[in-house]
């Protein structure tokens, strides 16, 4: 067999094999010798059957079904030969049959070759997140908020109330689709709806009529109305205010707390709290390792399984948004880069757990299992039903290990703490 291998482009190769024709010939005779003892042609006896006819009815199907054969034998084998990786099926193309060799090219690209460098320079902030009480009383306000009730009052509406209307919105003169609504709860202050139709709404009594005009931003999503200006009428029904429940047992109960009360409650609150905040940590210093790991680490990805990446990415948005018609489906581009920095990622967070020797560690794989089990009544019976999956712990492991090679490079890269609060924190944006 002869190889030869050229580079077509960063990752692809052209890899060009030769076979010599006559032992592959000689597997052509004998599997039709083989066929021709069970061949039944009308006319011979099984058996019987002359080698000539067996070559004229048999010979063109044999000799495709041996030269594919050959040829995958082949292909895999120079790959070997040659030490090359493949990041996915090949494109094969055949030479024209010369008498004396078989020959074919194969075209595919190979995973990256890759060498990690300076994975202790990677610099991580990590947020140490400080919970005060003004933190814990903003919460409480927030679940006293979902449990208000409103109550009708005689007297202008002010920020904080919620004012019941109907309305009718007009373009040029003329109605627009969502532009009218009948017995319509609008909250003022709580940006539901434009700050001109707010604004509007400030300062009514039950009873009114009004009419004013409501600016949409350039970047409306309802295209026909983005940097225009609609008319329109409103008439109000009434004026609540909200009513805030008191602090108390009775308000603990209403969040399924049955014993220890307002006490218990409040201590639930603080561990949900810190639950958050720890979560949002997390995941806030995984993505600054990322970050750091693809600038430190630049790599050439294989199209192969960039394309892959994208089509995953794809059906997951269809899930998403319950989309079941491909052709309804998010154009693929869109996927592109998303689908980039993850096999990246992959790439080369495989790289650590292969380089530094990484392996799962139980107590953090029952964690996580335990983590996943959490929602369940027999949670105990489900963590042990999981742990003795095969098929599951296929699944959970690879996730434990890649956090392991996440923590190794936190461990030993350049990682400094950095006071926040609660409210500072949880209100910056996910990078």
């Amino acid at each position: 067999m002869d190889v030869t291998v050229e580079s077509t482009g960063a990752l692809e190769r052209r890899m060009r094999v030769e076979l010599p024709i006559g032992p592959i010939e000689q597997q052509v005779d004998s599997r039709l010798k083989s066929v021709g003892r069970t061949a039944k042609i009308k006319g011979f006896r099984p058996g019987k059957v002359p080698a000539k006819v067996v070559r004229q009815r048999y010979g063109q199907k044999v000799r495709e079904e041996v030269l594919g054969e050959v040829l995958q034998k082949s292909y895999t084998a120079a790959v070997t030969q040659e030490k090359l990786n493949p990041a996915g099926g090949p494109k094969i193309e055949t030479e024209d049959d010369n008498g004396e060799i078989f020959a074919f090219t194969a075209t595919f690209e190979v995973m990256p070759e890759i060498k990690l460098k300076n994975l202790e320079k990677i610099k991580v902030e990590k947020p140490d997140v400080t919970i005060g009480d003004e933190d814990i009383d903003d919460m409480l306000m927030n679940l006293r908020k979902q449990k208000a009730t409103w109550e009708v009052v005689e007297r202008k509406s002010a920020d904080g109330d919620r004012v019941v209307i109907d309305f009718l919105g007009k373009l040029k003169g003329e109605a627009f689709p969502g532009g009218e609504g009948k017995e319509y709860p609008v909250e003022l202050g709580a940006g539901q709806m434009l700050p001109d139709f707010e604004k509007g709404l400030t300062g009514v009594n039950a009873g009114d009529e009004a009419s004013f005009k409501v600016k949409f931003p350039k970047d409306y999503h309802a295209e026909e109305l983005a940097g225009k200006k609609a008319d329109f009428e409103i008439s109000v029904h009434r004026v609540e205010a909200e009513v805030l429940p008191e602090l108390n047992d009775e308000f603990a109960e209403s969040f399924n707390v049955a014993e220890g009360g307002l006490k218990q409650f409040m201590m639930d609150v603080r561990e949900n709290m810190d639950r958050e905040a720890d979560q949002k940590v997390q995941s806030n210093v995984r993505e600054q390792v990322m970050s750091g790991l693809l600038e430190t680490n630049p790599i050439d990805i294989p199209n192969t399984l960039k394309h892959q990446e994208m089509h995953g990415l794809q059906k997951e948005a269809m899930q998403r948004l319950g989309v079941e018609d491909a052709e309804q489906a998010p154009p693929l581009d869109n996927f592109a880069v998303g689908a980039e920095k993850r096999v990246a990622l992959g790439l080369l967070l495989r790289q650590v757990i292969v380089d530094k020797e990484i392996k799962v560690d139980e107590a953090m794989l029952r964690s996580r299992v335990e983590e996943l089990c959490a929602g369940y009544e027999n949670a105990d019976d489900m963590v042990n039903m999981y742990m003795s999956n095969p098929e599951v712990m296929q699944q959970v492991e690879p996730m434990v290990i890649e956090q392991q090679a996440v923590n190794w490079i936190i461990e030993n890269g350049k990682t400094k703490d950095k006071k926040i609060s609660f409210k500072e924190f949880m209100n910056t944006p996910a990078s």
